[in-house]
């Protein structure tokens, strides 16, 4: 059966869990876990990407993150990519570091944030490699000590997550604390990994039931959400996707692309290609690869390919090429 596409938009909130290939560690020791942390904040803060929650275990990774200037795809290709290198020149290792696939569950934020806020903070606790909340307040490689006021990371969004709670900071770690310790004994929340309004009635024979009452409930292991939620995230995928499909029918695709870029900033498709850093050609590799990536569906490998550059040399240029097309017309004017 084919996989089933991702889905991103601008502002989605993500679940994020990464596993190492068949269920090895993808770190060794701190010094592993401290490259990643460094990896991840570097990116985030490249690509204006909020970060919510996290946790490093041994052979994997949550995170909880909110979709910045780039789609979160092309985040994770170059976190994982780094990491992997990394990882494999480092312990003198080849192959494959982590399994094919990572999970990216698309979450409705009101009933779930603060949820996987704390299901992702207490995993350490769950995996035995903190033994209790008072220590896990000062566990390095989560979130939690950071909400705690005890670790400073300025690429983890912690005000957005304490402002949930109340109005001060103290008063807020307080409740936030509190929390936490009120879902120590919960143990593991499969109802939290995706599946639309599916897990939470019940599971799948609980839904059965409700559909021979005539209830429909809309399920996607992609999405966390209600029903409703479900639906809109798909139709605008969808949407999406027709976009897309219709820019085919049109016959634009990257060389008209291209070509369209080069005509209007008047340089030539050589520049582009070149390691030239004159503002006019750096703006228009910028233009082309955020409306080559995020309107044509186009990859960052291929759009590399294209420009004979590196994908994260690419998606770079796609936060640039944001920010430029946010504040100009030149959007409507190519496409």
């Amino acid at each position: 059966m084919p996989r089933l596409a991702r889905i991103d938009a601008p502002g989605a909130l993500h679940h994020i869990i990464i596993r190492g290939i068949e269920k090895k560690p993808i770190f060794k020791d701190e010094r592993d876990k401290d490259n990643l942390l460094e990896r991840l904040g570097s990116i985030l803060l490249e690509t204006s990407t909020p970060c919510y929650a996290w946790a490093l275990m041994t052979n994997h990774v949550h995170l909880l993150l909110r979709t910045g200037l780039v789609p979160i795809a092309t985040l994770m290709r170059r976190l994982l990519t780094g990491h992997a290198q990394q990882f494999n020149r480092r312990h003198r290792r080849h192959g494959q570091l982590f399994q094919n696939r990572y999970k990216s569950i698309l979450c409705e934020e009101d009933p779930y944030l603060l949820e996987l806020v704390r299901y992702i903070h207490l995993n350490p606790i769950r995996a035995g490699l903190v033994n209790e909340l008072k220590e896990l307040r000062s566990y390095r490689y989560s979130g939690h000590a950071v909400l705690s006021n005890r670790l400073e990371y300025e690429w983890q969004d912690k005000n957005y997550v304490l402002r949930l709670f109340a109005r001060t900071e103290g008063e807020a770690i307080k409740a936030y604390l509190s929390f936490v310790d009120s879902g120590l004994n919960q143990g593991r929340r499969p109802e939290l990994l995706g599946g639309g309004l599916v897990r939470s009635h019940g599971g799948w024979s609980a839904l059965k039931s409700l559909r021979s009452e005539n209830v429909r409930v809309k399920g996607d292991e992609r999405i966390l959400g209600s029903t409703e939620f479900v639906e809109q995230v798909l139709e605008a995928a969808n949407e999406q996707l027709e976009q897309s499909t219709s820019f085919e029918r049109q016959g634009l695709d990257s060389d008209t692309l291209l070509h369209r870029v080069v005509e209007h900033y008047e340089v030539n498709v050589d520049d582009l290609m070149s390691n030239s850093k004159a503002p006019l050609i750096v703006k228009a590799r910028a233009v082309y690869c955020s409306l080559a990536v995020r309107k044509l569906g186009i990859s960052c490998a291929a759009t590399a390919r294209k420009l004979k550059i590196t994908p994260s040399a690419v998606s770079k240029a796609v936060v640039r090429g944001q920010i430029i097309l946010r504040d100009t017309e030149v959007e409507k004017v190519l496409l």
